[in-house]
């Protein structure tokens, strides 16, 4: 399996063919390549950096995906518009929907995203898009 960069960003699916829910064998070929780096999150999760690319967080519980962050080097679009460097003026002309919650300091909409922007420049430094259930009670518990 091959890293898209440039593949379009999804909420709630994924980035090309990275998709929510893959389980860590059905991506063990991406999370073997070089210059791939893991690390365990509060006994729970396990994050993998690839290639300055994307972070993929599995939870151990069930070995699937919940979540996909976009690291510098990724390229692909949300929306078709928002990428990393829109604008936070940008971002909310392309999707009204985005409200910002400042006390986890990210942009946040009900369509399954959220972005974190540089304080410095107020433009977009990473896009994540994550499954449903991420806020239910039972998502500790990975019955999903």
């Amino acid at each position: 399996m091959l890293l898209d960069i440039s593949a379009p960003i999804v909420p709630f699916e994924g980035f090309g063919e990275i998709k929510l829910y893959s389980s860590r064998d059905e991506l063990r070929e991406l999370l073997e390549k070089e210059d791939v780096e893991s690390e365990i999150i509060n006994n729970d999760w396990i994050r993998y950096d690839i290639q300055n690319s994307v972070e993929l967080f599995f939870h151990l519980k069930n070995n699937k995906l919940f979540r996909i962050t976009t690291l510098d080097n990724y390229q692909g679009k949300l929306f078709e518009k928002i990428g990393v460097g829109t604008t936070e003026k940008e971002l909310l002309e392309v999707e009204p929907s985005f409200v910002y919650n400042d006390f986890e300091e990210v942009w946040e909409s009900e369509k399954g995203i959220f972005i974190e922007t540089d304080v410095e420049t107020n433009t977009v430094r990473w896009i994540s898009v994550y499954i449903r259930e991420l806020d239910d009670e039972d998502f500790e518990n990975a019955n999903w």
